[in-house]
């Protein structure tokens, strides 16, 4: 048992001693307090880096959450308007959020008016938390999917695998979840700037958002393309993917594409594009010849688009026999 877990518990059994016999509502209400009271520890400062005229971005350089990084995987953006910032996902815990928050205020002089989740993986919106503390009322928009998501199961199960990850370094976030639904195509304009949401259906989740920044012909694409590193496909599809890539590049019109994990340019959604096809191609020829998972796995193994990423991709000896298994079953399922 770490400290935090037995201040956790040794408030609680001071508490329960002197509420021997409280109604529910008081025990429900001393809960709340124990978990706004014991929280984790501060996470340092990450520079903010500008990538156009409006676009800035706090990059984080890990892909995955772990005690020593406290959760800090997802690059933080900030579309720099007259009206206002504007935040482009938020980080992974209501810490992160609150070191977003103090960057911000180091570079402008001008409030946050609003945050877009990019889709309801917990890395990209825990931290609306620490900005609708210090923002009262700030609208919070997701595609509808994302929004129901987070407020079913997503919601906590997300809080809690965020905890487990960084050995509670996350505690104290409160699930804050998005309260403005956009689709595909919404324009939402703040002064100078016109922010377009894209969605192409199921792609990395079902619900994915990208902003396209028009007047800086920057496009924030989530989760749906990464720099150097898998998507997590467990909720996904690699043919939406590479539907998506192909939308995407018709439709915004972008020099840059902002991930949700790696280094933004030009060539991301190219990387994962030959990548993707090199996983799911295999998959579906072994599908067609009547090959078993293991044969599909030799055959990605060996394709040139994947042996030229394998020692350049974050987790890619550890996750590759997942994310396998997850094109094959899908090519067999559009094999029938």
């Amino acid at each position: 048992m770490n400290r935090r877990q037995f201040l956790r518990t040794a408030s609680a059994f001071s508490a329960l001693s002197a509420i021997e016999f409280a109604p529910w509502q008081s025990m429900s209400a001393f809960a709340r307090e124990v978990d706004d009271f014991v929280r984790g520890p501060v996470v340092k400062d990450h520079p903010l880096r500008q990538l156009s005229k409006h676009v800035w971005m706090i990059f984080s350089p890990d892909g995955f959450p772990t005690p020593e990084n406290q959760g800090m995987m997802c690059n933080i953006t900030f579309v720099d308007t007259a009206k206002g910032l504007v935040v482009v996902d938020s980080g992974a815990s209501v810490q992160i959020g609150e070191m977003a928050i103090r960057q911000i205020r180091k570079q402008f002089r001008k409030p946050v008016i609003a945050i877009i989740n990019s889709h309801f993986h917990g890395d990209h919106w825990l931290g609306n938390d620490a900005f609708a503390t210090a923002y009262k009322g700030i609208p919070i928009y997701a595609h509808p999917g994302t929004i129901a998501e987070i407020k079913g199961m997503q919601g906590n199960m997300w809080r809690t695998l965020m905890e487990q990850w960084t050995n509670q370094a996350t505690l104290g976030t409160r699930v804050v979840p998005p309260n403005t639904p956009v689709e595909h195509g919404k324009e939402l304009k703040f002064g100078d700037v016109t922010l377009r949401m894209h969605h192409y259906g199921k792609v990395h989740t079902p619900y994915d958002i990208c902003v396209e920044v028009v007047e800086d012909q920057l496009t924030c694409i989530g989760d749906i393309a990464m720099d150097r590193r898998i998507a997590n496909m467990d909720d996904g599809s690699y043919v939406g993917s590479l539907k998506a890539y192909e939308l995407l590049e018709k439709n915004a019109a972008s020099k840059i594409w902002l991930p949700g994990h790696g280094q933004p340019s030009a060539d991301v959604l190219q990387w994962n594009r030959e990548l993707f096809e090199g996983i799911y191609r295999p998959c579906e020829q072994a599908i067609k010849d009547g090959l078993p998972m293991d044969a599909a796995k030799a055959m990605v193994l060996k394709d040139e688009r994947v042996v030229s990423r394998a020692k350049d991709t974050k987790g890619f000896d550890v996750n590759i026999g997942k994310y396998v298994s997850i094109a094959y079953l899908e090519a067999e399922a559009a094999g029938f």
